[in-house]
This record gives C-alpha cells, structure tokens and sequence, in this order.
C-alpha cells in the first residue's frame, strides 16, 4: 500500500483512517462471499486463457463476460498475479472453482486497487470549504467526509464480503468529480471516459457530465447574473472534448472493431432480450431531463454535483432491472454534499441510512448478521452525530416524521431476522422479509429523492445568489 503513502501526504489523521478501514477490511477476508466472487474469477480465467477474439463469445460458464474492454484488460492484468497464488483458478473449465489461495487472491485484490478510492477521497476532501472547521479534529469537515467515504458501510459489505470493484470503479468518479472542483476539467473528462469503459452503468449519469462540461468548459464567460454568454462558445474545447472521448473509445473498442466483433460485445454489455433495453432508455432520458431541467442555470462544480446525484438517483428509481447496490453510485457523492449545506446534510442521512439498510438482504447467512448489524450500527451513529455536531448551529436534521420513519428500521429488522423465521408464515411466504425491506426503503429513497429534486429547484442560481 506505498500509494497511500503518496496520497496522505503528511495528514497523519488521513494515514490512520485509511490504515484502520484496511485492516478492517482484512479482517473481513473469511466472510462469506456471493455468486460475484465465482463471476469475477471466471473473468480471470478466460482473459488469462483465451485470445482476445474469444474474451466475448466464450459462454461455458453462465457467468459470461459482460462488462466493457477496459474492465476485462483490468481482469486479464490481474490474472498475471493471480498465477502465482493458484493457477487452477484459471482453467475455464473449472467452475465454481475455489481454494484458500483463490480467495485471499480476489479478495487481496479488491483490498489492494482500493488504493485509487482512497487516493480520491484524499483529494475530494481538499475541495471541502474549511470554514464550518471546529477547534476539535473530528469537528472539521475534511475529517468527516474522510470517515463518511473511507468507512462506507455499503461499500465494506458490498466490495469485501459480498464481493466486487465498486471501490476501484468509485474512486474513478470521485477523482473525476475533484478534478471538476479543481478546474482540471479535461483531466476529470478523460477520467469519467475511463470509467464508462469499465462499467457501463455510468451511462446513467453521463447527461450530467455532458451538459456541465458544455455549460462550464466549452462557454468561457458569463454574464454578470450568471447566465450564458452565448457568444463566448469555444469550439476549440467542444474539439478537444470529443478528441478524448474518441480516443479512449477507440483504444477500448478499437481491438473489437478490428476483429468485426463489436455487435457481439455490445450485445453482451446490453442484452436487449432479457429487456435491459427500458434500464439504458427510460433513466437516461429521465435523467438527461434532469440534468437539463437545472444545470444550465446553476454554475459550478457544485451544481454539477447536484445534478448527478439526481441523475444517479432517477435511474435507480425508474430504471430495469436495477440492483440494490446501484444505490452506492447515489450515496458516495451524496458524502461531499453533506459537509457542505444541513439540508444536504438531511438528505444525505437518510438516503444513507435507507439504502445502505436495503442492502442487508445481499448478507443473507447467519454469521454475517451480527457484522452487518454492528458495522452499519456504528457508521450510522457516527454519520448522524458527526453532522449534527458540525451544523449544531442550524435547526435540526431531521422532523419528527423523518425520525419516527428511520427509528421505523429497527423494528423492521427485528421483525425480519428475529421474528419471522419462527413464524408459520415463514415456509409459505418465505419472501415476505424481503418484500417489506424492498418496499420500506423504496419509501424512505423515494422521499430522499423528491426532497433534493425540491432543493435543487429551489435554491437560487449562483449568479443571483453572489448579486444579493
């Protein structure tokens, strides 16, 4: 871990927080994992042992490759370590292949590439306004965003028990989203081209990226309230914008288009027949409508942040066929908005609280309830006081129908994990626990959502805002 060296500086506090959540990380190593961690290795032995003409047809196992380009060369760089711990894990033919050494491979893995999220967070939290800063470290904003984005909960169970790369994949966005608040703005493009090359599901917030990078990147002046100056369009950055957008599409798609394979990889990454279709049309066009409903007329790396947590939450509300752990592509950036402003803060805390609680039914097995009870227990308890305590100032967080819906969850898992299994109903209506999480939470995200939609809404253009 010599990169998080590199990256801490000298922020002893930082040092110490990304040591403790690896060590912790670490000891989650024996935990139970999911079918993902048998998808993930089955990527490592068919880019390790197949030519690149077969990386998208080979289908001995159901778990096939479906992820773009990028994500594979990630698997097939990650295979050549992997040979020195287990070569086995390699064969395509050995499926649901596991050892000892296999799993401290993968999950060694995903411990290790958590060094670019890391590395992220580091530079996200030098973009954090300082001027809420208390006397007391754990007072200070950087500190609080630090522990909110180091010690996710939903990116511990999901990443190292459950099992992926959403931690690596995370920390590209982040440092896209820094790079934004830097003014690097061709640096933060290249990155987010990047990730899309790796997981294609950052489609559902590319409007955002796409409309902000016009607005703020390509129009080099304003007028004094803040609207565009309409005559100051540079076609020159619109150029350089789509030159690295081509780019790095080419060398991601450019070995596929020369073997006339693209039709096949693309029917891989969205396999209309299974009706994924509705998930990359009917979210993006929501989301695009919300990215335009607003971001034209608010400026700023803010703004644009804004904008693509609702871009990342309208997707997952209306989307196909979405997961539960899409609800992290909301939540992570929803972290550098709670430091900020108490009614983000507000939004933050219980789109946290609801969605990290509807990833509960991923950790299924008995040992794990304890850790998954503890784990968000404890970053809850954190993340509520914490922002209290940095906006005691301001009125309260939460109303009262607020925090009789979230002291609702308690109950709720009682009931779910406690209660229901010696119930009569629990052999008829197995999917009874599960039906009222999903729906619960749905509850608590959707209103999430409409509160920072109304936000977004409300708040004045930060052209206006500067003029009074």
């Amino acid at each position: 871990m010599a990169a998080l060296g590199i990256a801490i500086g000298g922020s002893n506090w930082f040092s110490a927080l990304a040591l403790g959540v690896t060590l912790l990380k670490c000891l989650l190593i024996p935990t139970y994992h999911s079918t993902d961690f048998e998808v993930h290795r089955n990527w490592l032995a068919i880019t390790h042992s197949l030519p690149i003409s077969q990386w998208y047809y080979e289908a001995t196992s159901e778990w096939t490759l479906d992820y773009p380009p990028f994500f594979a060369w990630f698997e097939y760089a990650l295979s050549h370590v992997a040979k020195y711990f287990d070569q086995e894990m390699l064969n395509v033919r050995n499926l649901n292949y596991s050892s000892s050494r296999t799993l401290l491979f993968q999950r060694f893995s995903v411990i290790f590439t958590d060094a670019l999220f890391v590395y992220a967070v580091h530079e996200c939290c030098k973009c954090i306004d300082g001027k809420k800063a208390g006397k007391e470290l754990t007072e200070k904003p950087k500190f609080i965003l630090s522990v909110l984005l180091l010690w996710n909960f939903g990116l511990l169970i999901v990443d190292h028990i459950h099992f992926q790369y959403n931690g690596f994949l995370s920390g590209l966005m982040l440092l896209s989203i820094a790079r934004f608040f830097q003014k690097r703005h061709m640096e933060g493009a290249f990155l987010f081209a990047v990730l899309l090359h790796f997981k294609h599901i950052y489609l559902y917030v590319a409007p955002a990226y796409g409309v902000y990078l016009l607005r703020s990147y390509c129009f080099t002046a304003n007028k004094p309230d803040g609207s565009i100056r309409w005559n100051s369009f540079s076609f020159v950055r619109l150029i350089s914008l789509g030159l690295i957008v081509f780019l790095v599409s080419a060398l991601s798609l450019g070995p596929f288009l020369a073997l006339n394979q693209l039709p096949q990889v693309f029917s891989r990454l969205f396999p209309f027949k299974r009706g994924l279709c509705h998930a990359y049309w009917a979210p993006n066009f929501w989301a695009l409508y919300s990215a335009l409903d607003k971001v034209l007329s608010v400026i700023g790396p803010r703004g644009f942040l804004r904008c693509l947590i609702l871009c990342a939450l309208s997707s997952f509300m209306f989307g196909w066929h979405v997961h539960e752990k899409a609800i992290l592509l909301a939540v992570l950036p929803m972290s550098l908005l709670s430091v900020g402003k108490a009614v983000d803060a507000s939004i933050f805390l219980i789109l946290t609280t609801t969605g990290h609680y509807s990833l509960f039914p991923l950790l299924f097995t008995a040992p794990e309830l304890p850790i998954k009870i503890v784990l968000m227990l404890l970053f809850t308890t954190y993340s509520i006081s914490s922002l209290k305590t940095l906006f005691r100032k301001e009125k309260p967080l939460f109303n009262w129908m607020e925090t009789f819906y979230l002291l609702g969850l308690g109950p709720l898992e009682v009931f779910c994990e406690f209660v229901f299994p010696f119930t009569s109903w629990n052999l008829k209506y197995p999917f009874i626990p599960l039906l009222l999480t999903s729906v619960y939470c749905a509850v608590g995200i959707t209103y999430a959502w409409l509160k920072l939609y109304v936000s977004v809404l409300t708040d004045p253009p930060v052209g206006k805002t500067k003029k009074q």
